[in-house]
């Protein structure tokens, strides 16, 4: 594969720990970009949404979001939720997988496959 593999996310996440476990594994080499330690842009972000929907980059599921004011949560549209995930990217789904023929986002074994 001629596209670099990039791999977003927080390296204490276990679920980005496992899909750091499957790459290494397959032999896929990617590079790391750390939320933590490098934040992520709302221009980056955009980018995503015009690949996948909101539903399926923000994560509704995690303590941040859930400790979000109930108003928040039930108006969000998406230009509040880039501001969010740019400002907590907690919220963002992960790991988000970019040098596949599409935007991978969370851990699956079966859409990983294509990056091999």
């Amino acid at each position: 594969m001629s596209n670099e593999v990039k791999m977003y996310g927080i390296p204490g996440c276990d679920t980005v720990k496992k899909a750091r476990t499957w790459m290494e594994k397959n032999g896929v080499n990617y590079v790391f970009h750390d939320y933590k330690k490098s934040g992520i842009t709302e221009d980056k972000l955009e980018e995503w949404l015009l690949q996948v929907d909101l539903d399926v980059l923000l994560n509704k599921r995690g303590t941040t979001f859930r400790a979000l004011p109930d108003i928040i949560k039930q108006n969000i549209n998406e230009k509040a939720a880039i501001k969010l995930m740019k400002d907590n990217p907690s919220m963002i789904k992960r790991p988000v997988i970019e040098g596949g023929p599409e935007l991978i986002v969370g851990y699956n074994q079966a859409e990983f496959s294509v990056l091999k």
